[in-house]
């Protein structure tokens, strides 16, 4: 593992004392002071854009402080994963054992004495190499490689072989090869699976370094780390304990500043009262000049708020909800003449949340793409709702958005029909609660990060009201407070939800039913994601004693522990709540869409009604009409919103009685 090249259990590893960072003109961070130990394993956390990737840089020494003082020993051996890797010939496993320096050293140093004949020096040599597990080090690298989920043929494939995402596992592996004090991490889980970040978590934990990482997987963070360090508002504070500890803590420092800030608002009203009413007078000009002056003085405090508070969404309510939405049978899908599944079968109904399993390459995402439609089965039946309507979120459709036109036109574009009816502010409204505001929503999308595009995609999904989302690896790039508002969306979503995510937090926030896509088979997994943890640890073998097709009833003879039969109960109860309330909330949202567009239609009217020329003697039939319209539409208002509360209150009763 690590070189421990430090000295003492308590020794500093990272020593920050007032740095302040900029990019350009704008401050990332200020006055940042904290110390990191050995042995302490701390994730950064904060907004896209607050500088968690520029603190990395920072450590790594490619930029320097604007101001403030950083430090670490000078012996410390860092370890950081490249964010580029280049397309060469070199055999993969030949690039991961570069990432030991120490011991591609050693093997230069041996190869030259063997060439001079010098025994002397090779037998020295020899014994540091054994002393360092150099003879064991083509084991170890082969083993990271299969951890991320490499296979044995993987090992001597080159590098230009590769994809992308593959790639970045490779330099993974690189990294984790190092014998190191330290290790930078910069969101190591993007492109992995559940099975390679539990194999990950597990390495990470037994790591005897200094570990500090970027991660938007909030399950990893609790798992993997004791520290935080948070970026917010160009500040940056650690925190003690796992990502859970530091909500708690971050919710009570809310709380407490939310407080003051009331309290110091409520001063100051009563000192711009004082002054307002009384700097005029000669008696009172002292004390009004002195409050003056106190304002001034005092330190405003910004108002208090979680940054996810004001970035939440909700899917757009479908029009109609049949049941079922979506039966296949017995069917069968690949590429080719190579089918890839077989005999796949699954009913989708209203307020299913179904999630699916399995490693990578086993074919979740051609299973999506045959629920989509976009693969064409081979053999079994496919039976769909006539009024089915399928969002289909998937990681490459982010390559097909018009990169030359800007969020807006994209929208209009997808949902022609529907943005028709709209006008400019309500579209420009409804991409803001995707984070789109103000000359944003103008610009082309070239530019976007990748967290940017797949939030417009979501919004595009969304938009066409479907009954049916599938969404494949809608996580990636996002970061944690993106993922918590999709959290959120999809719960109270009243259409069927199927998911492919490595976002375990989301799983556990969403999914009631879990499929495992594995050995050329879709199956029911009865159990949850520790279930599933301890079924990837123990490899494949008696997958039969978990799994059961998934037209099939599960076998009598599989007894489950009390806790994940009870979880499975409860995921089983609170689908049937979901799909009990489906119709009830479809009908809430039907109506209050029929609301808004009558208001609208009055607004309409009364903005006419205001007009100076209406009330011209010519114009008198015309003012006639608008009056009778108003009126019609105030009488139609008024029952629709009878109907609206009759609606809620049946909805309410509902929740009530399912609470």
């Amino acid at each position: 593992m690590a070189a421990l090249a430090l000295a003492g259990d308590n020794a500093a590893v990272l020593n920050f004392t007032d740095v302040t960072v900029r990019r350009g003109p704008r401050v990332l961070f200020s006055q940042a002071t904290f110390s990191l130990f050995r042995g302490e394993k701390a994730g950064i956390t904060g907004e896209n854009g607050s500088g968690k990737s520029t603190l990395l840089a920072l450590v790594r020494g490619e930029i320097q402080p604007d101001a403030g003082g950083f430090d670490m020993p000078a012996n410390l051996q860092l370890a950081s994963v490249s964010q580029d890797i280049e397309a060469t010939d070199q055999r993969a496993i030949e690039f991961v054992l570069d990432g030991d320096a120490e011991l591609r050293e050693v093997e230069r140093l041996i190869a030259d004495a063997e060439a001079r004949d010098d025994g002397a020096r090779i037998g020295t040599l020899h014994a540091r190499y054994g002393g360092m597990g150099g003879y064991d080090a083509r084991a170890r690298a082969a083993q990271l490689m299969h951890g991320l989920g490499f296979d044995t043929a993987d090992e001597t494939r080159p590098i230009r072989a590769f994809s992308g995402g593959w790639r970045v596992r490779i330099n993974v592996a690189r990294a984790l090869m190092c014998r190191s004090d330290l290790l930078l991490l910069d969101e190591p889980t993007n492109h992995l699976d559940i099975d390679a970040i539990l194999w990950l978590e597990g390495w990470l934990r037994d790591y005897r370094g200094t570990l500090l990482l970027i991660a938007h997987d909030r399950e990893f963070l609790d798992r993997v780390c004791d520290r935080i360090v948070n970026i917010e508002q160009e500040t940056v504070r650690a925190y003690r304990g796992n990502y859970s500890a530091f909500e708690t803590q971050r919710a009570a420092e809310l709380a407490e500043q939310g407080a003051m800030y009331e309290r110091q608002q409520r001063e100051i009203r009563h000192m711009e009262s004082f002054v307002e009413r009384f700097r005029a007078k000669a008696t009172k000009a002292r004390q009004a000049q002195s409050r003056i002056k106190a304002l001034e003085r005092m330190q405003r405090i910004a108002p208090a708020h979680v940054a996810s508070a004001s970035f939440a969404f909700s899917f757009a309510e479908p029009t109609k909800l049949p049941s079922p939405l979506l039966v296949i049978d017995e069917q069968s899908v690949g590429y080719g003449d190579r089918a890839l599944l077989s005999d796949c079968s699954l009913t989708v109904l209203p307020g299913d949340r179904i999630a699916l399993l399995g490693r990578n390459g086993a074919g979740k995402s051609t299973f999506m793409k045959l629920l989509a439609g976009v693969l064409t089965a081979t053999g079994g039946t496919r039976s769909e709702a006539r009024d089915l309507g399928i969002g289909y979120f998937a990681q490459h459709h982010l390559e097909q958005l018009q990169s030359a036109e800007s969020p807006l036109q994209n929208l209009r574009r997808v949902g022609a029909e529907r943005a028709a009816r709209q006008t400019e502010q309500e579209l420009r409204d409804y991409l803001a609660s995707f984070g789109f505001r103000g000359d944003r929503v103008f610009e082309p999308i070239a530019p976007f990060s990748g967290g940017e595009k797949a939030r417009l995609m979501l919004a595009l999904v969304s938009y066409q009201q479907p009954n049916l989302l599938l969404l494949d690896e809608p996580t990636n790039h996002l970061d944690l407070e993106m993922r918590q508002a999709l959290a959120v969306a999809l719960q109270d979503y009243s259409g069927a939800v199927v998911l492919v995510s490595h976002d375990r937090h989301l799983l556990n926030s969403v999914a009631d039913q879990l499929f495992l896509v594995d050995a050329g088979r879709v199956m029911n997994f009865d159990g949850d994601l520790d279930d599933y943890a301890s079924w990837a640890a123990g490899g494949r073998a008696g997958a039969a004693q978990t799994l059961t097709l998934a037209s099939a009833v599960p076998p009598p003879n599989v007894e489950a522990s009390a806790g994940g039969a009870d979880r499975r109960q409860r995921r089983r109860e609170e689908a049937a709540q979901r799909a009990a309330l489906a119709p009830l909330r479809a009908t809430v949202s039907r109506v209050e869409r029929e609301l808004e567009a009558l208001v609208a239609q009055r607004s309409t009217v009364e903005q006419k009604l205001t007009e100076p020329e209406l009330f011209q003697p010519e114009q008198k039939a015309q003012l006639k009409e608008l009056l009778q319209t108003q009126h019609g539409l105030s009488k139609e208002i008024a029952r629709v919103e009878a109907a609206w509360l009759e609606a809620q209150e049946l909805l309410e009763a509902a929740e009530q009685a399912q609470s």
